[in-house]
């Protein structure tokens, strides 16, 4: 009988090169099954560098496929929602629904840069202010919401959710550390959108709980301007994201810039989210132009549908 051991190396080999980074410093597994699938798959998923709570989804998830397909195949990556206890759709419960390709999405500091880039042409954006003064907060979420008024832009507001649903914007994005605090049911009935950043299987199993319009999944490559808990993923991880959240509009974000667009595409998200590739360029509303005609481009080249 082939050991937990030996299932757990074959379902390294078959994944090293797409979905591995370097595992954490850690100490020896800790199990919580004895079933031979879980245990291998957990030992596999920390070797191939998923960090523990992400690791231990894998697992159950892999035993769930085991069970439900009467085969354990180490070159199967789990990608079905029901293996991870993920509830059917439509649901009574859910967030407002956004368009599944959400195009370029541009993360922006104030509600200038809203105005900006929402008059060049930004399907989607995000006012990411930050201050702690509530009233300075107010007025930049009821400028940004002026701003994109007789365009065709999405407006998102990053983390000030009470403002958002007072100037009446389109949607709010929070972080999964906001989840503790933020009224998602004053959200829910006030027909707000809702974006929820994910950053691995456990932060996208929370997020997929309540519902949300998307769910945002990074940070994909190297950033900057961000203190991030987990390491960049690369595209192979977020493909494979990507196949069991098929049912949500998707954005990938972190380091993202024009040369890496084709690769992100192809993971399978409808949106791509960028910060600094716009407001750190020398023209921002060509940049806007270039980018856009690039996704637009890779769209055309794979005969799908027209991105926003």
């Amino acid at each position: 009988m082939t050991s937990h051991h030996d299932m757990a190396q074959a379902i390294v080999s078959a994944h090293q090169a797409t979905l591995g980074l370097t595992p954490q410093v850690r100490t020896a597994p800790a199990f919580s099954s004895e079933a031979p699938v879980y245990r291998a798959a957990k030992q596999a998923c920390l070797d191939l560098g998923f960090i523990e709570i992400d690791a231990e989804c894998l697992a159950h998830a892999w035993q769930a496929m085991t069970l439900r397909t009467g085969h354990f195949g180490p070159a199967d990556w789990p990608a079905d929602p029901q293996d991870f206890g993920m509830r059917a759709w439509p649901r009574p419960d859910a967030f407002a629904s956004c368009p599944k390709q959400l195009g370029l999405y541009a993360v922006l500091p104030d509600a200038a840069w809203v105005a900006r880039m929402a008059r060049a042409g930004v399907p989607t954006v995000q006012l990411r202010f930050k201050s702690g003064d509530a009233q300075a907060v107010e007025r930049e979420v009821r400028a940004a919401v002026e701003a994109v008024k007789g365009t065709d832009a999405l407006l998102f507001i990053n983390d000030h959710w009470q403002a958002a649903i007072a100037a009446g914007a389109y949607g709010v994005h929070l972080g999964q550390e906001d989840l503790a605090t933020a009224d998602l049911p004053a959200i829910r009935a006030a027909g707000l959108r809702l974006g929820l950043s994910s950053h691995g299987y456990a932060e996208m199993l929370r997020a997929d709980r309540l519902s949300p319009s998307y769910i945002a999944m990074g940070a994909v490559f190297p950033t900057t301007l961000k203190q991030m808990a987990t390491a960049p993923q690369g595209t192979g991880r977020l493909a494979a994201y990507a196949r069991l959240m098929r049912d949500y509009p998707l954005v990938a974000i972190g380091g993202i810039d024009g040369s890496k667009l084709p690769e992100v595409l192809a993971s399978g998200v409808g949106s791509v989210a960028v910060v600094r590739a716009l407001v750190a360029a020398a023209q921002p509303e060509a940049a806007v132009a270039k980018l856009k005609a690039e996704m637009q481009a890779w769209m055309t080249r794979q005969g799908t549908i027209q991105m926003p």
